[in-house]
């Protein structure tokens, strides 16, 4: 990496981090942006690499239904079932029309971006909507939650540069290495507990530990899960719309992995 790229993804993180904390702990519409730019331009960018699959995924009905399904997250003014069902008819029907290539293929194709970019990103809008009582909880989990994805990738770096002698999965990404992927979920779990000694004390030990391991398993998968998809595109980045830092799938590939994850064991198992 050169210098100039390096001061590049120095200059733009700090701008971007102070940001995105403050969206996450204000929360409200601010938070909502911000979840929503993530879905809608990773749904873009995600359209744009399968283009090198030679697959028509629908751009439009994309994009919209994406949007939709994270605004419906946020005021729920129609159940996700039905919602869904709409969707899938609009997008089907509207593939009897476009004559690109296999049908088959490209519905889903969008299909998959669809849900995989609405569903994941709605997610991180009910963690920090879950918290009702204490608004500024839900934000400050939200804030841990990144926190730990960034130690954990970081983490997962150094400790597989430093030690990494076993492949983890060479076929997608095969710079990683199982001792880098246990680095990254021991800090992703310090990381936590970390936040549970400073600001949330409204979680048990038992949460923060729990969702350390999700971030540190199902944020690792994510992120091969994004490398998979690039690798079949043939792409080295998502896009280069962040500078220094690729694009915002690439970014963000964790935390929409984890968002889910996290959600389900909050409500339903906390």
């Amino acid at each position: 990496m050169s210098i100039g790229n390096t001061a590049t993804r120095i200059i733009v993180s700090v701008i971007a981090i102070p940001a995105i904390v403050a969206a996450c702990y204000f929360g409200g519409y601010y938070f909502f942006a911000f979840v929503l730019g993530i879905g809608i331009i990773s749904y873009y960018e995600f359209w744009s690499f399968v283009r090198n699959k030679d697959i028509n995924a629908n751009l439009i009905v994309g994009i919209i239904s994406v949007g939709v399904i994270i605004a419906n997250s946020y005021k729920s003014f129609i159940a996700n079932y039905p919602l869904l069902i709409i969707i899938l008819l609009l997008l089907t029907t509207i593939e009897l029309f476009r004559n690109k290539k296999s049908a088959i293929i490209n519905l889903g194709t969008t299909l998959l971006g669809i849900l995989y970019f609405g569903l994941f990103a709605s997610a991180l809008l009910s963690i920090r909507e879950i918290y009702r009582v204490d608004y500024a909880q839900g934000g400050l989990l939200i804030i841990s939650i990144f926190a730990s994805i960034w130690i954990c990738d970081s983490a997962a770096f150094f400790g597989g540069t430093a030690l990494g002698k076993h492949k983890l999965f060479p076929r997608v990404s095969p710079n990683k290495s199982w001792e880098g992927a246990v680095f990254g979920l021991l800090f992703a779990v310090i990381a936590m507990v970390i936040s549970k000694v400073i600001f949330l004390g409204f979680l048990s030990w038992l949460d923060v530990i729990t969702i350390g391991l999700i971030v540190g398993i199902i944020g690792q998968i994510g992120d091969l899960i994004e490398s998979l998809f690039k690798r079949d595109a043939g792409v080295k980045n998502s896009s280069a719309v962040i500078p220094g830092h690729g694009g915002i799938f690439d970014r963000f590939d964790s935390l929409l992995y984890t968002a889910p994850a996290v959600f389900l064991y909050i409500k339903y198992l906390s």
